[in-house]
């Protein structure tokens, strides 16, 4: 880390004015000695954001936010100190200096790689225009990317003959030493150099500044691996670079909010689609520095990952990774896409709205590892909630901030009262018979409330399945229309789907499974299939929906037993409580199979 003389520092301050470097992005006005403006920490209508040039700082009234011109830039672009220190020599005409000879050494060498990888990048994009580099921009466009959008994200192309970016710099003065220690080469155990890719379109890669420091490429045909990056040196690090940070930091600071994804792709579709906001790792997990990072922008990263299991895999990384390094108001988000989609995907087929929609509705962080501890164990066993129990709380105890390791606790501790909260017992009329008396206290239902009870979690995780198991194989599901329009679900949300998709198969028997999934999306069931999703993949997917027809039509027409003999015990249960007092042999004889129902239920697993 560049160290700084403090003789330099307050002579940079003492030329670079607090009101001039804040009004490059606040609109101030003097009044009396002091400045003041709308606060760029805090959305408010009446100024309470004030500049004082004489004492060298700003202070935001609304927000408590306090400091000088590095820290300004710090807290609105996510710049660390040396970046702040460099924008603003920068921006005065001074020159930072080089404390050490070591110092300027390294500096003189990393503006040489510098200069090595920016002239690599103008050669990539203008080796995208040419008749070598067709068929990348026909990948490209076929992506729905815009010229300005190859522009700006300084797109090109690599091409096939691996010494040709080698000899165009070579031509402009870089020696083969610098090309290889920039990762554009590498030497052979012969000694022989060679360029590092071939025939691949290529994604500049920046640093916060937009200055670039490496590059990503994807295959054009089948060779793997698809995607590859510049290896580690000494401008770049993989797991500390976020692609597309230098074009959505300022977007992500206005607006509060930082969007993570996948890929080079999904950023730049969702910056097309009018989220400049976003940026992605190279690769899937996410790493602590980039986290740390990511919270310099915002106090709550959105991480948009696609639904499927390598994307459930990642968020889990991201949650676990992020877990120990926690702070006071920082914490992360996740928003996964169902229907194996990702982001660039579903914006070009249901647009920008509908990824929002599903952003909006991102699950917290404590929830996605609670959802993943949950799908390992089995509910019904003591001794597997005993060790989730055990987990859950040791995860708590890996966080370094003690108040947000209380509060975290707390909130693995209500989840589990919740999902696992012992049902009271039924305080049967058969009770009030065998004692041949009358008690007038109130039955006690054998079901707990929604969500408060494993045997709830059961029912909305086998309704669940059920309607995924229609919408993955709807060629199966009409022989069994007539027994699911007859069903009542016990949630809601998915009882509503489950009429949705009954109508949709009805006017529609051919329908296959994309065709239904988008007529249920069109409906605005969106976000309970995201829901389905989720709950039928707490233990497993069903891999009976992989085999043949009758395989997956046996898996369906257990699911759909076993919801209609949930179904009928709720039916039993509405009849009893309708009985009156004189019916007490009666109620007996139901409190009694129903009972039994549940014993049957607990004891068996449903296919």
């Amino acid at each position: 880390m560049a160290t700084f003389q403090p003789e330099f520092l307050e002579d940079l301050k003492s030329r670079a004015s607090v009101s001039d470097i804040v009004g490059r992005k606040v609109k101030l006005i003097k009044r009396g000695r002091e400045f003041v403006g709308l606060s760029p920490f805090n959305a408010e209508k009446s100024p309470s954001f004030t500049v004082n040039d004489a004492k060298g700082f700003y202070h935001c009234f609304s927000s408590g936010e306090h400091g000088d011109v590095f820290s300004f830039l710090m807290k609105t672009e996510g710049l660390t100190f040396p970046e702040a220190v460099e924008a603003i020599a920068s921006q005065v005409g001074m020159d930072v200096p080089k404390p050490t000879p070591d110092d300027a050494r390294r500096m003189a060498e990393a503006k040489g790689l510098r200069e090595a990888v920016a002239a690599a990048g103008k050669y990539f994009e203008s080796q995208l225009r040419m008749p070598a580099g067709k068929q990348a921009m026909a990948y490209l466009k076929g992506r729905g990317l815009s010229d300005a959008a190859i522009q700006r994200f300084r797109l090109g192309y690599a091409p096939a003959d691996r010494m040709a970016l080698l000899a165009a710099l070579r031509h402009e003065g870089f020696s083969d030493d610098i090309m290889v220690e920039t990762g554009l080469a590498r030497r052979g155990d012969d000694g022989h150099v060679f360029g590092y890719f071939k025939d691949r379109a290529i994604f500049t890669i920046a640093d916060a500044q937009g200055r670039p420091i490496g590059f990503g490429a994807r295959a054009l045909g089948d060779e793997q691996p698809k995607y590859l990056n510049s290896p580690d040196g000494p401008l770049f690090h993989k797991g500390e670079t976020l692609y597309g940070l230098d074009l959505a930091r300022e977007p992500a600071h206005k607006a509060g909010e930082i969007i993570v994804v996948e890929g080079y792709m999904d950023a730049i579709a969702l910056a097309e689609a009018g989220m400049p906001n976003v940026v992605a790792p190279l690769g899937t997990a996410v790493t602590e520095s980039q986290i740390k990072r990511l919270w310099r922008i915002a106090a709550a990263p959105t991480l948009c990952l696609d639904g499927d299991a390598a994307g459930r895999r990642a968020a889990g990384r991201a949650a676990l990774r992020a877990l120990p390094i926690l702070e006071p108001g920082r914490t992360l988000r996740f928003a996964l896409l169902a229907g194996g989609k990702d982001p660039d995907d579903l914006i070009r087929t249901e647009g920008a709205a509908a990824l929002r929609a599903i952003i909006e509705q991102a699950s917290s962080l404590v929830d996605v590892i609670w959802q993943d501890a949950l799908a390992e164990i089995d509910p019904s066993a003591p001794e597997d909630r005993a060790a989730l129990d055990t987990k859950l709380h040791a995860l708590a105890r890996e966080i370094a901030d003690a108040t947000v390791a209380r509060y975290i606790r707390d909130a693995f501790r209500e989840r589990l009262r919740s999902a696992f909260a012992p049902v009271a017992p039924a305080y049967t009329s058969a009770r009030r018979f065998e004692r041949g008396g009358r008690d007038q206290r109130p039955v006690a239902p054998i079901f707990a409330r929604p969500g408060q009870s494993v045997a709830a979690h059961g029912a909305l995780m086998r309704e669940a399945r059920v309607l995924y198991g229609c919408m993955c194989r709807p060629e199966i599901a009409e022989p069994f229309l007539e027994r699911l329009g007859v069903l009542t679900f016990s949630d809601g949300g998915m009882n509503a789907l489950r009429q949705g998709l009954v109508a949709a198969l009805v006017d529609n028997p051919a329908i296959d499974a994309d065709g239904l999934h988008a007529t249920l999306l069109e409906q605005g069931y969106g976000q309970t299939i995201q829901r389905m999703h989720l709950h039928a993949s707490v233990r497993r997917r069903p891999t009976a929906l992989l085999g043949d027809s009758a395989d997956a039509a046996e898996w369906l027409n257990h699911s759909i037993e076993a919801t209609e003999q949930r179904d009928a015990e709720q039916n039993i249960l509405k009849r009893a409580r309708a009985l009156t007092d004189d019916d007490d042999r009666a109620m007996a004889a139901v409190d009694l199979d129903v009972a039994a129902r549940v014993i049957r239920q607990d004891t068996g697993e449903t296919r």
